[in-house]
Formats: structure tokens, C-alpha cells, sequence
């Protein structure tokens, strides 16, 4: 399932450094705007205790979890939605992901310069966010003009466009996003072939020093954190740096570092859970003696299509599935006590698959 969220923030607010420690990848990282220019690609394991727990059940011989794929998108500055800072490709590149983790800078470091020369998190918010509205306002103002003309003679599509395009272009003028517009079901269908900017699901990323995270932020990030509750967004507050130094640890020692900071869980791993779910992502499991299984799903998908996740003869060949709840599993202990308390269900093809399903799928070919 290729879905994307990518990073993006105005330059040198840490998102590159961010984008290393997810993925370990080596993005360039440098002290000067648009050190990033075509975009990097990385895929993250999700974190998810449950497939932990799940194989110390089954003990299989291998365990593999499932992914998720950031894009680290250069810095936009203003003037991006008119071709500034090599606008056009870093907005083309926006274009092509299907969510975004907007990163704020959260910290004050004489030694980091900022694009604008002062560090202003919702001034940069806002600076990004009127160049994504600029753009759409573009891609807007181009169609309405396209079909006005028959709207006016009463054509019933063309109308039914020109009442859509106007509600979005009120919007833009009044510096509000796509996403912020009612919108019915078949609405949303026609905007959704508009491809616009500001239509994608936004989270907050309030990057800040070593201390204001052992603090959980600062005055700043109370204020990115006003600002996303007016969208009903949701703000993760990492430090880059500690993130990057956390990337380089493995097990213990990763554990160890997290209980010398007070910190029980990495921002990274927040970061990932948090874009994950903003997709309307799910998991459900797999699992037997040869291997236990993440896969990834979108809430909502019935169980032939879950299936075809797997390979697509399950879901042409699909017979039942047989599930059991994450919960009712680790409470029994074992599959085979499950199936005697009853907790195994068979399920048919109108079955929606949910979050911690494990599923073991019947199929013939």
C-alpha cells in the first residue's frame, strides 16, 4: 500500500535531520536553505507492541512488521506558489504525497539561521500554508473560468462544478484551506480529482531543544498547539536532534537512553503512529509457525479486499476468514485455546476487517 506522508517545513527547521533518524537513510543536512532540493524517500517499520506480544505467542520463525513511507520535501519560502526558491518543484513534489507532517521550528539556536531571521512558529505555519492556498487558488480560478461560461447557459455539470469551485475559491480568499470546507460526500469526490494542496491531511511536528522536551514543550509550542486545534489537528513534539542520536541505538541501549531522558517512547515512533492513522491506516496480523505478520489496511476494507493485501488469488479466491481479536488472543493464550473459548469467529465477505484483527484466510483458486 504506497500511501505517503511527506515532511515539510520552511528551511533548516529540522527536517532533514528528522527524516535521517526516521529512516537512517542520510538525507543531506546542512546549515543553508535548500540543501534538499529533490525529494528523499524512506520507508519506517510502524511500531506496534502487538506484533511483539503476538510472536512470543506463536514463536514463528521470522516476524515482520508492517511499513509506512515519509518523503522529505525541501523548504518552501514565500513567494513558492509564484516560482520563488524553485517553487514550482517543491509544490509539484507536495503534489504527489498524500499527507503531510508539517515540521515548526520550536527552538532558539543562534548558531541555525532562520529563513525569515526570527523564529516565529505560526508565522511559518502561516507563510506555508498561503502558498499551498495560492496555488490551489491557481488551480481553481483556471477551472471555474473553463466552466462559468456554460454554467451561465445552464448546463447541469458544468453548474454543479462552478457551485463546488465557488465555495472552495471563497474559501482560499478568506486564507482558509480546501479541507476546512463543507463538503458532501460527492463533493468531496470532485474535489479530490482537483488534486489540491490543502485538501491533504495536515499534522504539526513542534521541533524543540533537548530540554523543552523533557519539559513535553515551551511556550511556543503551546501556540502551534492553539493554532492545530482550530483545524482539529494534531501537534507530536519531537527534538530532532535527540531523535537522531535515539536512531543510532538499538535495543537496550535505545531503552536504556529513553529511561535516562524520563521518556517512555521515542517522538519518532509517536510521529510514524500519528501519520499512519491521519491516512486512515489500520493493521491486522497473520500468524502461524512459518511467520508473524503486520499488514497494512485502510479502515473500512472488507475482507476479500484485506485479503488481496496479502496476494491477489486470496481475494479472487476468497472463501471466509477466520479472526480473532488481538485482545481475545492474548487472553487466551493460544490460538488453539481461542478457538475453545469460542473467540474464533468465521467471517464472510461482507465482513469489515478491524484494527488488531488476526486473520487466517481461506481461499481457493
Amino acid at each position: 500500500m504506497a500511501l505517503t506522508t511527506g515532511i515539510v517545513g520552511l528551511p533548516n527547521v529540522g527536517k532533514s535531520t528528522l527524516f535521517n533518524a526516521i529512516t537512517q537513510a542520510g538525507a543531506e543536512s546542512a546549515n543553508y536553505p535548500f540543501c534538499t532540493i529533490d525529494p528523499n524517500v524512506g520507508i519506517v517499520d510502524v511500531p506496534d507492541h502487538r506484533l511483539q506480544k503476538l510472536t512470543e505467542l506463536v514463536n514463528p520463525k521470522k516476524t515482520v512488521p508492517t511499513h509506512f513511507e515519509f518523503t522529505d520535501i525541501a523548504g518552501i519560502v514565500k513567494g513558492a506558489s509564484k516560482g520563488e526558491g524553485l517553487g514550482n518543484q517543491f509544490l509539484s513534489h507536495i503534489r504527489q504525497v498524500d499527507a503531510i507532517s508539517h515540521v515548526v521550528r520550536c527552538f532558539e539556536d543562534d548558531n541555525i539561521t532562520h529563513v525569515s531571521g526570527k523564529v516565529d512558529p505560526i508565522d511559518d505555519i502561516e507563510t506555508i500554508n498561503l502558498e499551498l492556498i495560492f496555488a490551489d487558488m491557481e488551480t481553481v480560478e483556471k477551472r471555474i473560468t473553463r466552466v462559468e461560461k456554460l454554467a451561465r447557459q445552464k448546463d447541469k455539470e458544468a453548474s454543479y462544478e462552478f457551485e463546488v469551485l465557488s465555495k472552495l475559491k471563497i474559501a482560499f480568499e478568506e486564507e482558509k484551506p480546501a479541507r476546512s470546507v463543507e463538503l458532501t460526500k460527492e463533493e468531496k469526490k470532485f474535489v479530490h480529482g482537483l488534486h489540491l494542496l490543502t485538501m491533504k491531511p495536515v499534522l504539526y511536528v513542534a521541533n524543540v531543544g533537548e530540554d523543552d522536551l523533557l519539559e513535553g514543550g515551551n511556550d511556543l509550542v503551546e501556540r502551534v498547539r492553539n493554532y492545530a486545534a482550530n483545524e482539529n489537528a494534531e501537534v507530536i513534539v519531537i527534538s530532532a536532534k535527540v531523535e537522531s542520536e535515539i536512531a543510532e541505538l538499538d535495543g537496550e541501549e535505545k531503552e536504556a537512553f529513553l529511561e535516562e531522558l524520563g521518556i517512555e517512547e521515542s517522538g519518532l515512533d509517536q510521529l510514524i503512529r500519528a501519520a499512519y492513522n491521519l491516512l486512515g491506516l489500520a493493521t491486522y496480523f497473520t500468524a502461524g509457525e512459518q511467520e508473524v505478520r503486520a499488514w497494512t489496511f485502510r479502515q473500512g476494507t472488507k475482507a476479500p479486499q484485506a485479503a488481496g493485501i496479502i496476494h491477489t488469488d486470496f481475494e479472487r479466491g476468497f472463501i471466509r476468514a477466520e479472526v480473532v481479536s488481538y485482545d481475545a488472543l492474548v487472553e487466551a493464550g493460544s490460538m488453539a485455546i481461542a478457538r475453545e473459548n469460542g473467540k474464533v469467529r468465521l467471517e464472510g465477505k461482507d465482513y469489515v476487517v478491524l484494527d488488531g484483527d488476526v486473520i487466517h484466510f481461506r481461499f481457493n483458486v
